[in-house]
């Protein structure tokens, strides 16, 4: 094998920078030769010839090997690749072996990361201790191929002290811009939450605490109750208890709070005048135009009404723009409740007595049809009574069983004679057939019909059913008599009436608005959007870089 001869590169130096034209490869070669090498001005064991016929084991190691030769390597690029190898404990023989080996093990012997952890790893740790150079190592027993030598090195930073200053340099700049923005977001934040929340609530506190007109309220709270509390049964347990009448009370409460008694009121005592007048402000006062559901609206609003199903109580709040209507609309509207439920238990009376009187008739009807159906039967069968024909035949049988058994005794002490007499056992024996045929045919009878006709026991069942069918329509008609009569007498008096717990009285203080619970709930309605909206607007942007 021949070796390359390996010829000494100088750089050039020209005066004239500004004007010099870019320099040739082997002076950028000679350059990073010079720089951040390390070992100064001696000379490296490796930079040496290898031995003239250094032995090969295989034929493609040695292409690879003249492969990399080819390429042109520097010699501080050869010395950084074997230190590589030696870091990662690769047994490398000579400079391009250690390149060879460091490519098969996928670490690339250039990179920057690889430099940068060498320099760290040789920075950290003690150098390790000199090795026996290999023979690859050993210097040449010929002439000596040395590396062009620089006569002064420059004074420059090493790799790892660039990398450290380019690091903070960029984190600190990092660090500047993301206070910067931060800075920035934050007086974003301010502006939209002065802009968003706090000014809208500063306007809505100007308008509770200096514009919007006083407001009185009369409350008023009252029962509908049961005259008399009767009842029997399960029905009977809820009587004279609230939920005896918490129907009625959910019915006068939709009344109070319906279109119909907002008209009456209106037209009783002028509930759209009063709040059409001038002195109350723009968002509480009716416009001139109003149309009926507008009304409707401010009806709801001022006039409020609650049911408590625990207590049974109505509670009504009428709001007004002075004391004395405030009182007048809530003794109306307690008028137009007393005569809802008037008209409520009116009608339940009236349906209740034509009901019992219905109930009757038809009771007394059925009675009537099912005493019909027991004669009917009695006719047909000529039987008045099924029980006495029964009783009757089964006597029959009896007597009759009983004189057979007085012959079945004549017959055995007859027959219990050495030479018993026939002519006196002959008219015995017949005498038994005769009774043994009439109380078979007795007991037919009672079980079978005669000539395809019922029997008595089915005549018996059919009687009975009908007799048990007229003491039902019997009783029936008895209940019908004594709830028509409990009808008569409900219909004749009210079961129901309103009963005030709370009467209506003049305020002398007005109880809206509440200005600082109403600026405090405005607040808090527009923090709620606003932050309603951010979160999706935070939730859509992301989506969208995603």
């Amino acid at each position: 094998m021949t070796m390359k001869v390996k010829a000494n590169r100088f750089r050039i130096r020209r005066t004239d920078p500004a004007t010099a034209g870019p320099l040739p490869r082997d002076s950028v070669d000679d350059m990073l030769t010079a720089m951040d090498d390390g070992f100064g001005p001696e000379p490296f064991p490796t930079a040496r010839a290898a031995d003239p016929v250094p032995p090969r084991a295989d034929p493609a190691t040695e292409t690879a090997l003249d492969a990399i030769r080819r390429e042109g390597l520097t010699g501080r690029q050869l010395r950084l690749a074997r230190r590589v190898a030696m870091k990662n404990g690769l047994p490398a023989t000579s400079d391009f072996d250690a390149v060879r080996l460091l490519r098969a093990a996928g670490i690339d012997p250039f990179q920057r990361n690889s430099m940068l952890e060498l320099v760290a790893s040789e920075g950290a740790t003690a150098p390790p201790p000199q090795q026996s150079p290999s023979r690859d190592m050993q210097p040449a027993t010929g002439t000596a191929n040395r590396l062009p030598q620089v006569t002064k090195p420059l004074n420059l930073p090493s790799t790892g002290q660039r990398a450290e200053q380019s690091l903070a340099a960029d984190v600190m700049k990092i660090q500047r811009d993301m206070a910067r923005r931060r800075k920035r977001k934050l007086a974003m934040m301010c502006l939209r939450l002065f802009i968003f929340v706090l000014l809208p609530t500063i306007l809505a506190g100007v308008y509770f605490y200096s514009v919007a007109t006083p407001m009185y309220a009369t409350r008023t709270e009252f029962v509908i109750q049961q005259a008399e509390p009767k009842g029997t049964g399960i029905g009977g347990l809820f009587s004279g208890t609230q939920f005896a009448t918490s129907q009625d009370s959910i019915a006068v409460q939709g009344y109070l709070q319906s279109r119909d008694a907002m008209q009456r009121l209106d037209a009783d005592l002028g509930f759209r005048q009063h709040f059409k007048q001038p002195n109350i402000d723009a968002l509480q006062r009716l416009a001139p135009d109003a149309t009926s559901e507008a009304t409707y609206k401010l009806y709801k609003r001022f006039v409020k009404i609650a049911y408590d199903p625990t207590e049974g109580l109505i509670r009504m709040d009428v709001i007004a723009a002075d004391p004395k209507s405030a009182a007048a609309f809530a003794r109306a509207l307690i008028g137009y409740a007393e005569e809802q439920v008037d008209d409520l238990t009116k009608r339940l009376r009236e349906d209740q007595m034509k009901g019992s009187r219905e109930s009757y008739g038809e009771s007394e009807a059925n009675m009537l049809a099912a005493q019909r159906k027991v004669v009917e039967l009695q006719e047909k069968y000529k039987i008045l009574s099924s029980e006495a024909e029964a009783l009757l035949i089964t006597q029959q049988v009896s007597i009759l069983e009983a004189r057979l058994s007085q012959d079945r005794l004549s017959l055995a002490e007859m027959e219990a004679n050495e030479q018993p007499n026939q002519a006196r056992m002959e008219p015995l024996k017949r005498h038994m057939e005769a009774l043994q045929t009439e109380i078979s045919s007795l007991r037919s009878q009672l079980t079978e019909g005669s000539d395809g006709g019922l029997s008595l026991a089915q005549v018996q069942s059919e009687l009975l059913v009908a007799q048990a069918n007229v003491e039902i329509r019997q009783m029936l008609l008895g209940q019908s008599l004594q709830s028509l009569e409990t009808s008569r007498i409900e219909a004749n008096r009210q079961v129901r009436y309103l009963s005030l717990s709370v009467s209506p009285v003049e305020p002398d203080e007005a109880a809206f608005p509440r200005a600082f619970e109403n600026t405090l709930v405005a607040m808090m309605i527009f923090a709620g959007i606003y932050l309603m909206i951010s979160m999706t607007a935070s939730i859509l942007r992301e989506q969208v870089s995603a």
